[in-house]
Formats: structure tokens, sequence, C-alpha cells
């Protein structure tokens, strides 16, 4: 082993020895300069770095096209000094708790991926979520090719996400890095996130972090939000679309003391138009009411190394649906009319608290805590669901390194507990969910050419018993703006079936759980392993930047909870007997062929089966082949720090598979395969200055839709009817205004 590791990187790096520049890194200590050991060193948009000795000195590779050294340390500020010549670099860094507040403008990409990270990580800003509505967190994912949004059936509304061909329960979505999308929230919970509340997203593919738990499947999405410290002290955004849709959301943010800030972020959304324009007597949009109110705080204390934020926050969601005529006082209950009901209210509380050590600043420990109430009341016709869910979620980090930091450690532990109680039509569902989990991930990282993370946890829980899920990530950089990466990992999560499936009330079919003695619904818990790999390169095309990327991620799943539609009369779900998997293949080229002009062209290809009853089969509603494509312009700023911009979004869907026989389907109308799909949206943003702009947009302008979406529409209590058969838009062509409004 060692002589293979000598062979794979020391011998390359001796038959392509460069000319070396040297120089010592110091930290200033009572006015006296003393070596700094460990410090990182690296040339500026690449990843040929390396770390300072006991001595503080290093010598690092050096090229006359390198201008730019980039010199960090945990606990201080990084410097980024010009380099000219080979001669000798002296350089002090200074400790971050003496630094002033410091504001720095810049244009920078509004989506990244870094060369150095082991980790497959997509970094999308708040600038990628204005190029779009963005009304909430499940639509801001439009403008990006690694993540599908579709609706989850033709009444609700609900968008639906998908990543590596697997539906959103397989991926960890968090808040801050606290798990919140998850149980009773996870068919709404998505649109309970405003997207104006969002600072940032960090998509990672395949496996994620053991620090984040052991649910992770398919990969995490992670939201940060707004701070009240640097979001504006007040900011405004008023929407309203064609479709009848309208929001407002405000923020208020002010400084309370020298070490407080708080911000009250306010979102309501109301839609009481009634829209049928395919003639089904079904609503195409449903109408709705949201009242979203969250408080914030956030706690710095730099001297003493303390740092903190607590939310409380409160929702309530109404949407009704189902035919134009429906009357909820009158019909609910009736075969007068067919109507639905969504009825949520949720509260949440939560902190997350850190600690770094002034005197030994590559020590830091953190506390998240959270806690939430979910109660959801609905009905889909005659089909009664309720559920009521309460969460708890405690993680304890402590950070440090091994000798250097070239090499980091994170431990910790983390509790959660979950309490469900649902009614099924008339059948109650009740369970407690909890666990107890030890964790610990190694990093290494030379600022050279390899990176990796190695992490393993071990949880104890009441039901899916004690388990041990290992996660590995590993960057090698071969030659200059490349990054080859692979990944591997294990999931394990209880399914929550009905409240993941919501769609299957919209139906006539009967629900059977084909159980076998588990402790969730009689049914196992749901196993995978993801493997990954991803090649990036960047270079220069026509003297303008440009990078391509390469991704292979395949899912293996040990056990799942099969969601078969195949029977038309039937939803069945059961234990997997037999294969289910996921491969998908995906390359991404972004390039800036002239100032302020960005493309980002994508192709993905899905290959998604599993073994039902009738046999394995691909998938339904999966397509094997999409293209995406993204373009944005924007022109320079005139002296009032006003522009415009343009943005533009098209998505092709190849045909999907339905499920249910071939000869039922011809009754009902559908071949065994959908058409394919292309949708055009676009965006004009008039910034007239930095305080106030004002966008105009249209969603699937090409008027795309699907036509007689809902099966059975003209007898919806009869035995075909179905509201599941969604390949693409219900409603056409929206057109839409809004402005939006900050004092700094």
């Amino acid at each position: 082993m060692k002589n293979l590791l000598y062979i794979l990187f020391i011998v390359p790096l001796c038959v392509f020895s460069q000319e070396k520049i040297t120089g010592t890194i110091t930290e200033n200590i009572n006015s006296e300069e003393v070596p700094l050991s460990g410090a990182n060193v690296y040339w500026l948009n690449t990843s040929v770095g390396v770390v300072t000795d006991f001595e503080g000195k290093f010598e690092l590779n050096y090229k006359p096209e390198y201008k730019k050294l980039v010199i960090s340390f945990v606990g201080y500020k990084t410097d980024t000094i010009s380099v000219k010549s080979r001669k000798s670099i002296t350089h002090s860094l200074i400790s971050t708790a003496n630094l002033d507040e410091v504001t720095i403008t810049a244009r920078q990409q509004t989506t990244s991926r870094s060369f150095i990270q082991s980790a497959n990580v997509l970094n999308v800003s708040s600038a990628e979520l204005l190029k779009a509505a963005c009304c909430n967190l499940a639509e801001s994912f439009e403008t990006n090719p690694s993540i599908d949004v579709n609706f989850a059936d033709a009444i609700s509304g609900t968008r639906q996400i998908k990543m590596l061909g697997l539906t959103s329960p397989y991926i960890l979505i968090t808040t801050e890095n606290v798990p919140s999308i998850r149980g009773a929230s996870q068919a709404y919970g998505l649109s309970f996130i405003p997207g104006t509340w969002v600072e940032s997203i960090q998509i990672t593919k395949g496996a994620g972090s053991v620090t984040n738990g052991y649910e992770s499947i398919a990969g995490q999405i992670n939201a940060e939000l707004q701070k009240p410290l640097t979001d504006d002290k007040l900011f405004v955004n008023a929407y309203a679309s064609g479709n009848g849709r309208y929001e407002l959301n405000t923020h208020l943010n002010t400084k309370v003391s020298e070490r407080w800030s708080t911000g009250l972020y306010l979102h309501g959304n109301i839609r009481e138009t009634d829209f049928d324009n395919n003639g089904d007597s079904f609503l195409d949009a449903p109408l709705m009411q949201q009242v979203n109110v969250m408080n914030r705080w956030q706690y710095i204390d730099q001297e003493n190394g303390y740092v903190g934020f607590f939310n409380v926050r409160y929702l309530n969601d109404e949407k009704q649906t189902g035919q134009i005529f429906f009357d909820p006082d009158k019909d609910r209950g009736t075969t007068n009319a067919w109507g639905s009901e969504i009825k949520t209210q949720r509260f949440d509380v939560s902190g997350k608290f850190g600690f770094v050590n002034p005197e030994i600043p590559w020590q830091s420990g953190g506390l998240q805590v959270a806690y939430s109430h979910h109660n959801q009341e609905s009905y889909f016709g005659l089909n009664d669901y309720n559920i009521q869910h309460n969460s708890i979620y405690a993680n304890l980090l402590y950070n440090s390194i091994i000798s250097d930091s070239r090499h980091k450690i994170k431990t910790g532990l983390s509790a959660t507990y979950d309490g469900y109680d649902e009614l099924v039509l008339t059948e109650n569902f009740n369970r407690v969910e909890n666990s107890v989990g030890a964790f610990f991930e190694y990093n290494f990282d030379n600022l050279g050419d390899l990176n990796f993370s190695a992490g393993i946890r071990t949880d104890v829980h009441n039901t899916l018993g004690t388990f041990i899920t290992p996660r590995f990530h590993l960057r090698y950089t071969p030659w200059d703006k490349s990054a080859f990466r692979v990944s591997a990992g294990r999931g394990k999560r209880s399914a929550n079936i009905f409240t993941e499936n919501q769609q299957i009330f919209a139906t006539s079919r009967s629900l059977n759980i084909l159980g076998n003695g588990g402790d969730i619904y009689g049914l196992d818990p749901e196993i995978a392993w993801n493997y990954g790999f991803s090649y990036m390169q960047g270079f220069n095309l026509f003297n303008r930047k440009a990078d391509v990327t390469f991704d292979f991620y395949r899912t293996d799943f040990v056990n799942q909870i099969v969601v078969d539609y195949e029977n038309p009369r039937e939803i069945n779900f059961y234990n997997l007997d037999g294969e289910s998997y996921s491969n998908n293949f995906q390359v991404e080229f972004n390039y800036n062929p002239f100032k302020h002009f960005d493309v980002r062209l994508a192709y993905k290809y899905y290959d998604v089966e599993t073994t039902y009853l009738s046999g394995k089969k691909q998938n339904p509603l999966t397509p094997n082949h999409r293209f995406f494509a993204n373009a944005s312009f924007q022109t320079h700023q005139n002296a009032n720090g006003g522009n415009w911009k343009f943005d533009a979004t098209f998505n092709y869907l190849g045909e999907q598979r339905f499920a249910s026989t071939e000869s039922y389907l011809n009754t009902i109308g559908l071949s065994e395969f959908s058409p394919s799909v292309s949708t055009l949206n676009a965006q004009i943003t008039k910034v007239f200055s930095p305080n106030f702009e004002v966008y105009v947009g249209g969603e699937n302008i090409t008027n795309v839709k699907q036509s007689n979406p809902i099966v059975g529409s003209d007898n919806p209590f009869s035995s075909t009817f179905d509201t599941t058969y969604v390949y693409g838009p219900i409603f056409g062509s929206s057109y839409y205004a809004g402005i939006r409004y900050r004092i700094n």
C-alpha cells in the first residue's frame, strides 16, 4: 500500500517538478511575531497549496501566471497578497477577534462549485434565487439542473422535487444544517419556507456528512436563512401573478445592542380566483392562503468566541381544491361535488449556539436544538387524512485538529424524538420513534492535490435497531483547475408512507399494506447505498472562463418500501423483493462568453428501475432524458447603481412511463408513455437603484399543458377517478410582476 501511494502521488510530483517560492507565516502575540504552524497557503483559483510547518515556513510550486497567494488559518483573517516574483515572503495573519467590521463588494458567480472540497457541493446564492419568482423553497430550483421539479398530482398544486432520480423523502433537507423538511412536512414543507428568507442553498450530491444524521440517501439540500445582522434593515417584496396568486414578504431587522441583533420575517400569500382553463370542472390551481411569521435573534461575542441564533416561527396554511362549484360547508362528506381541503398549523422553535476558543482557534464546539409541532387536517373527496407530528432534535458537535490544520476532526452526539398520530381513512396509526447516536469524522486536506473525509456514526433507535452509518468523500486534482471526486455512503430511514404520498388519497384506488410484521406500518426500514463519481474541469474558451462537470451516481436499495401503482384499482405498499436502483448521469457546462453574460447547459440521463409484484420495471413518471439551458445577462450599472437583468430557462423532459396495464391505459385515453415536454421561463428585472427594483416574468411561456390531467373528472366518485397521471404543466402560461424595496 505504501509503495502504491508513492507511485500515485510522490513520483508524479517529482516528474513534474516546478520552480518554488518560499516564505514564513507568523502571528502577532504581545507585539512579537511568532511562527504560525498549520496555516494554509495556496494560489488563488487553483488547488495548488501547502501547509506551513512547525516553524511557520512553507515551500510552494510557482508559475509566472500565478499572481495571487491566499493565506488562511482557522480563527484568523484570510489574506490574499500579490506576488510579482519568486522573492521569499513573510506575512503575519491577524486574529478575527481583533478585526473591525469589513464590507466587501464584488461580482461573483450566482452558483459555484469548489475545486478544493472533497464533497460534490453546489452553492446557490440569493442572486441565483432572484432569477425566477422563487416564491418558496420548492420553486427555488427552477434554474438549477441538479434538481428536478414537477407537480405531485393534478389538484393540490404541490411541487415535488427529485435528486438523482429519487423523490424528496430520500433527500435530507435541512435549514442551517438542522433537519427540517421531514416526517409530516414531507409533502408540503418546501412551500413553508419563503424564498426571500433564504440567503443561500447548498446542494450535496450523494452521501452527505455523518454529522447531519443517518437518513440522507440521494443527497442533502441545506438552506441558509437571512441573518439579522447582515440582512437589510427593511426589505419588502410584493408579487402578483396572472393565476390569481398574490404574495407579500417583509423583513424588519435591527441591531439591539453591541452583541444582539433581531429580525422579524413576515410572509403572506393568497389565491381566491377560480381557474378551469381546460374545462374539466376542476380547479387548475388550488385556492389558498398562508400566514408565516418568524422572529430570529442573532448573538455575536467575538472577544470571547461565542455566536448563537434563536428562531421562533408560526405557520398557518390552508388550501382548497377540487371541482370549481364545490362548497365545503355544504358538500363535504357527500357525493354532490368532489372537493378537498388541507389545513396545516405549524410551530417551530430552534437554536444554534457555537463557541470558538480564542486561545486555541482551531478548537470549536456547537449545540443545535429544535422543536416542532405540526398538525394537518385534510380530506380528499370522501377520504380523510390527518396527521400530528411532534419532533425534538439535538446535536452536539466538537471540532479540532490533529497535529496541524491538515488533519481536522468532528465528533459529537445527537438525539431525536418523533411522535406521530395519524388518521388514515377510518384507521388510526400511532407510533413513537427515538434515537441516540454518536459520530466521528476525519478530514485530511493538504490544499494540494488530495483531500478526503471519512465519517462513521452509530445510532441506537427504538424501531430501526442499532446500526452503523459510514460515509466517505475524496477529491484528487491531477492537474490545474480539475477535480476528481468519489463518494460512498449508506443511509437508513423509516418511510412515512401516507404523508409522503398524499396524492394517493386523491384517487378511487384502495390502499393496501402488504406487511411482514415490521415495526413501521408492519414494514421494515429502508436501507440504501449510494456511490458517486464526479469530474470537474475549468478552462478558458476564447479567453473567457468556462467549466464542465461530469457526474455519475448510483443508488442501490437493500430494502425499499415500494409504492406500487401498477394495479389500476389499488395502491400497494410492501417491502422490496428483488432489485431497485437508480443510475444518474449528468454533464453540465458553464460559460461566460462575454462580460455579465452567463450560460449554463446540462443533460441528464436516468435509469431508475424497481421490482414490483408484476416484475422489474422503469419507475413511473421518471424521464430517461432531460435537457436544461439557462442564460442570464445584466447591463452595466449606471451612476445610480441601476441596471437591467435578463434571465431565461429552458427545460426538456423526455417521455415518461405511466403505471398500470396497457389495456387499462388505452381505456382512459393514455398510452404507455407520455409525450415529451418542453417549457420556457423568463424574467426581466429593472434595478433603479440598490434600494428599488421591479421585475416581470413568465412561466411556461410556450403554453404547454397536459390535456385531461384528471382521469375520470366527469365522474369523480367512480372507480376510475385518478389525479396522479401528471407528467407536465397543468395551468399553461402564467405571467407575474413584482417589486423589491430595501433599506440597507
